[in-house]
């Protein structure tokens, strides 16, 4: 099979009201040179759009919901957005993920991802009803940090391929409602089976890479949970931001640590998708 070249693969940021991040997670995709586009949901919805405007979801060979606080976070983080896509792309959306096409969700786009019943993604591909939430932090407030990561996955999830498991990243966290959580009765059969599935992306720690509260997790995630992915491992969400540490420049000690080539730990996050989609489409 023909490998795709970077320069050919489309990628849509999807926004609405609220969204703020979109233009951070464009350019991230743009630098290492892919062809994003901003998308908004109307246009995939067509509406209140001209024809040139409209779009289809099967344009794109990854779709990405960035940060923010889409719909103003009314009702719940999140979702507003994901009613709006289910209602009229639900079937089309879930076929994209069927097709093992990429869909990143970060911050807002995860919660927005796990309203949607894409994550955790243990059995099916969308649940009609959200088998998780993320709720409001456990410090009642907005929390925004530099935050340590410990990668976990062995490679099912196709973001994070190029990170060597165990590695420790440095991604800024930004959220009032990040502490995932699943169904209170469900919990533990949820942790075993994502633990079995390979579906635990990131989990936060300290600085000596150590499980552990707040403030190094700033939310009161179960199980110190950053980052998961579904049982394709083509659907990923993270609460912390790597759009915004693709430089090193970016993270806050760079000053004591050198820019070695200015090469942030968000950047693989973005390079794994793209060699992802060259090789697999």
């Amino acid at each position: 099979m023909k490998s795709v070249k970077k320069s050919d693969v489309k990628i849509a940021v999807l926004r609405i009201e609220g969204t703020n991040c979109e233009q951070e997670s464009l350019d991230a995709f743009k630098r290492l040179g892919a062809n994003p586009e901003f998308v908004h949901l109307k246009q995939l919805l067509h509406l209140d759009c001209t024809k040139n405007e409209k779009r289809d979801i099967f344009n794109y060979q990854c779709i990405m919901i960035p940060g923010g606080f889409s719909a103003g976070d009314y009702i719940r983080a999140g979702a507003i957005f994901a009613a709006r896509i289910k209602s009229k792309l639900g079937k089309d959306l879930e076929e994209f993920v069927k097709q093992e096409y990429p869909v990143l969700g970060v911050c807002n786009g995860f919660q927005v991802l796990t309203e949607l019943g894409l994550l955790p993604g243990i059995k099916e591909i969308m649940t009609s009803v959200p088998d998780a939430c993320l709720y409001i932090n456990d410090s009642n407030r907005y929390e925004c940090r530099p935050t340590f990561l410990k990668h976990e996955n062995n490679i099912k999830c196709i973001f994070t391929r190029k990170i060597p498991k165990d590695d420790i990243l440095l991604i800024p966290s930004a959220h009032a409602e990040g502490k995932l959580l699943f169904t209170l009765d469900k919990q533990e059969e949820y942790l075993k089976k994502l633990e079995e599935n390979d579906q635990i992306v990131f989990r936060y720690i300290n600085k000596n890479g150590e499980y552990t509260g707040y403030p190094w997790n700033p939310n009161g995630s179960i199980s110190n949970l950053a980052g998961i992915c579904n049982y394709i491992g083509n659907v990923f969400g993270m609460m912390p931001h790597p759009e915004r540490s693709f430089y090193r420049h970016q993270h806050p000690n760079w000053v004591q640590n050198g820019l070695d080539n200015n090469i942030g730990d968000g950047i693989a996050i973005f390079e794994s998708a793209l060699d992802y989609i060259c090789k697999r489409f």
